[in-house]
């Protein structure tokens, strides 16, 4: 079988990850630990203009709390490198939406199946914050919200695990500071010992443990179609592991684990804000999140991984591709060119629509133009728009069309909250090449 290289030739309906090269899907695995990790420069703005700093900082918690425990042993399964060691944690966070490569580029030392430390030579999200001018909106992401977090993913290992600062921002000098200017941003150590507490994860966990995304399959190719990479990660833990070092199965497995990782987190923040606020605040604070996020995933896959054209083949190609709709054993989306300006876009009967929680962005669609799916056309086109179409044997159907005739639709003002963010023209780096056999 030949694979492709990119997605620049013709659209396929028919198309799966494991149809693109092992280069291609390196470049993809980065794009959606990059896109999910700006799920929160979109959903948590929203939170504190709602409910202030003291709604951020619970919101950020809770979101990671619930997911990250949940994530973290289902990539230990997929990549078979189960265990209760700090290594087992380092290779964690070395393919997690929490920590993409480069952006939040960690640095590891393994000392011992007991003791590490880990540091950040360039962390995007300090980067992100400090553009506010604020040492304590600063103070509460690296304090208030990464303390509890850090713990609760080192605890899904091992509970007697504890990551603890050994210095960390505001950069400033003075009480309370690690330096101006000072490099890397933050250093942490990380240790197992008999007298640390046994940790307590959130009951959130449990919430977001029952849904069928949680636990749901990926689909994986029988074997290898092209030659080279580690099939998993069961050897020793590399401190400069990168995507490029795995097989082309183990990368479909991984972009698809990067897009559960997400809709996981995704599932948590709602769960978090129907605690807090109600259910219908918390619909409508992930309906603009998903709106702003579904934007952000176009912007960065047209970008940098050369979708071209705003065509209706590159609508369609980029609703293929875009994580919100991955792994297909959890949304099965089918995508259809219909005519020179027109595509159908259909979803069927699958576990993202047999969900018994309401707490998904997926319980909700109807037959309505979602509006998040519009906001995804509209940013490859802003003359495309979405309607309501005969489902015919699906369980839901849209028709998208391009009509030069149509306005051109505003920027999603959720989109504008997220450009903030460096992450959203942050360029990767080639630091490795495939590795061979």
């Amino acid at each position: 079988m030949k694979l492709r290289p990119d997605y620049s030739g013709p659209f396929d309906p028919d198309i799966t990850l494991a149809d693109f090269s092992r280069e291609f899907l390196v470049r993809l695995g980065h794009e959606y630990l990059l896109i999910g990790h700006l799920l929160d420069r979109v959903g948590q703005p929203l939170v504190g203009m709602e409910s202030g700093a003291a709604g951020f900082v619970r919101s950020g918690i809770e979101e990671w709390m619930g997911a990250s425990p949940i994530y973290s042993k289902r990539m230990q399964r997929l990549m078979n490198f189960e265990g209760d060691d700090v290594g087992t944690v380092f290779k964690n966070l070395q393919l997690e939406v929490g920590s993409p490569q480069q952006f939040m580029d960690f640095q590891f030392r393994l000392d011992s199946p007991e003791y590490g430390e880990f540091w950040l030579c360039h962390c995007g999200a300090l980067l992100d914050v400090e553009k506010s001018g604020s040492d304590h909106i600063v103070k509460l992401m690296c304090h208030d919200i990464e303390d509890p977090t850090f713990d609760a993913t080192a605890a899904a290992t091992n509970p007697r695990m504890v990551m603890r600062p050994i210095h960390r921002p505001p950069r400033i000098d003075g009480p309370g500071g690690n330096g101006a200017n000072r490099w890397p941003h933050c250093r942490w150590s990380v240790s197992i010992g008999e007298d640390n507490q046994p940790y307590e994860q959130h009951p959130n966990l449990a919430v977001v443990a029952a849904s069928k995304l949680a636990s749901i399959p990926l689909r994986l190719p029988d074997r290898d179609a092209e030659p080279g990479g580690w099939g998993d990660y069961s050897g020793p833990f590399d401190p400069g592991c990168q995507l490029a070092d795995f097989s082309h199965r183990a990368l479909v497995g991984l972009t698809q684990e990067f897009a559960v990782q997400a809709l996981l987190l995704m599932h948590s923040y709602m769960v978090s804000q129907a605690n807090h606020y109600g259910q219908d605040k918390a619909h409508e604070l992930a309906e603009r999140m998903w709106v702003g996020h579904a934007a952000v995933g176009v912007e960065r896959l047209r970008h940098y991984l050369g979708v071209p054209g705003d065509d209706i083949e590159a609508i369609a190609k980029i609703i293929q591709l875009h994580p919100h709709f991955q792994p297909r054993t959890y949304v099965d989306l089918r995508v259809a060119i219909t005519g020179s300006r027109s595509a159908r876009i259909e979803i069927v009967d699958c576990p993202a629509l047999q969900e018994q929680t309401e707490l998904t962005w997926f319980h909700r669609l109807d037959a309505g133009p979602p509006p998040a799916l519009c906001a995804l056309v509209q940013q490859v086109n802003p003359q495309a728009r979405l309607r309501s179409t005969d489902a015919g044997e699906a369980k839901l159907a849209w028709e998208v069309e391009i009509a030069p005739s149509n306005d051109f639709a505003a920027e999603p003002e959720e989109l504008a909250i997220a450009r903030m963010s460096g992450g959203m023209t942050f360029r990767f780096e080639q630091r490795r090449r495939l590795r061979g056999a």
